[in-house]
């Protein structure tokens, strides 16, 4: 995996755990699964950001998406 795939992979669990998290919390319970899971996708995300060299920019990110899309595509 490279670095591009690392961080969407990231970003796309933490997107994913944020209506986890307040599925939680408005049923009272403790969010733990969704808690292990914001801290996967943030040490994904550091893991991506220590990989490449001079790491992303906020303009880099849609270039990666589009980049891991069209790896998929291909």
């Amino acid at each position: 995996m490279n670095s591009d795939q690392i961080l969407v992979l990231g970003l796309i669990l933490g997107i994913f755990a944020i209506p986890a998290i307040i599925s939680a919390f408005s049923e009272n319970r403790a969010p733990r699964v969704a808690a292990v899971t914001m801290v996967a996708a943030g040490c994904l995300v550091v893991w991506a950001f220590t990989l490449k060299p001079g790491g992303y920019t906020i303009k880099d990110i849609p270039n990666a998406f589009i980049r891991v899309v069209a790896d998929v595509i291909r």
